[in-house]
């Protein structure tokens, strides 16, 4: 009987002190979330304000491209450069075939 009791208090005491060394490291790593959750809202609110300062760049980009749409541009290549897709490969085909011979 008395041999039980003793198993028992043994047995007791090693889990209360299981139970603090677990609550010390739970402590612990609650502290490191609450860093990281803190870190995360500052990461969330600069990001945040990179996509709202992106998405003015967008709306400035796209009206720079409707003025310029709609202005009448120059035109920058000659009406033949519409060819120039078809014409390269073959061009590019015709030159190897002479380099080989």
């Amino acid at each position: 009987m008395i041999a039980a009791a003793i198993v028992a208090v043994v047995f007791l005491i090693r889990l209360f002190v299981q139970l603090r060394t677990t609550v010390a490291e739970a402590e612990k790593t609650l502290v490191e979330v609450r860093v990281l959750a803190e870190n995360l809202s500052e990461l969330d609110l600069e990001i945040k304000d990179r996509v709202e300062e992106l998405g003015a760049m967008l709306g400035t980009s796209r009206k720079a491209g409707v003025s310029l749409s709609e202005g009448g541009s120059p035109k920058l290549l000659p009406a033949s450069a519409k060819f120039l897709p078809l014409v390269l490969p073959v061009a590019r085909f015709v030159l190897r075939k002479m380099k080989k011979k």
